[in-house]
């Protein structure tokens, strides 16, 4: 299984990224974000955490301009796989792949903690590893991580069962307490903790591995 993790200017948990998906089995490319395409073959992109650009004019809205984002738009759209977290995340949504929008956080203070989660399906490839209702401990670290979506988009979300996870104790008052999301054909996940910073005991937890365990195998598979 191969995977690429791409690499903005700010970003800062792209090693990390990398290193779950290396443990999980998979082989990892970095992609620097002024590249025009992604490397053949590839399964699924890793779009990790950080502060692309210094968040300047909005979270995510200036990396989803760099040349490497039309190619990880035309990678999900003909079914690749993609996983944004935290800025990751916000890139996703400023690209289209994701609906919602990460507003600043409702406390308005950064957030740096382990989080319980609630695995709210298991019905993807990212969670099928997990236990429908289980509860896992994933660090955050955002000022910008409140998900906000309308009426009409959170019941669509809950209808096609696309909500992967929610904080058991919402830490920015993202609606309905949303965590995570995945994209109508269930390939594109976005959420804002980092599994990949939970895969290793000496961090503090594994909760994660779960996740790239459960990725890397269904697409060997497959």
């Amino acid at each position: 299984m191969k995977a690429a993790v791409i690499v903005f200017p700010g970003s800062n948990c792209d090693r990390d990224m990398a290193v779950a998906f290396e443990r999980a089995g998979a082989q990892v490319s970095m992609v620097w974000h002024k590249d025009t395409a992604l490397p053949d073959d590839v399964d699924i992109v890793g779009v990790p955490g950080g502060f692309s650009f210094g968040d300047y004019l909005r979270c995510g809205a200036i990396a989803a301009k760099s040349p490497i984002s039309a190619s990880i738009k035309a990678h999900a759209e003909r079914g690749g796989y993609v996983l944004g977290v935290c800025n990751g995340f916000q890139v996703l949504t400023e690209t289209g792949l994701l609906p919602g929008a990460l507003m600043r956080n409702a406390n308005l203070k950064f957030v740096c903690k382990p989080v319980d989660l609630k695995v709210e399906t298991t019905q993807s490839d990212f969670t099928s590893d997990y236990d429908a209702g289980q509860v896992i401990s994933i660090p955050v670290a955002h000022h910008d991580g409140n998900y906000t979506v309308d009426d009409a988009t959170l019941a669509t979300l809950r209808d096609q069962d696309r909500i992967a996870f929610s904080y058991v104790d919402n830490p920015n008052g993202s609606t309905a307490d949303i965590a995570g999301v995945l994209s109508e054909n269930r390939r594109v996940l976005g959420m804002m903790p980092h599994p990949e910073r939970a895969v290793d005991a000496a961090h503090g937890g594994t909760d994660g591995v779960a996740m790239f365990r459960s990725l890397v195998a269904s697409l060997e598979t497959a």
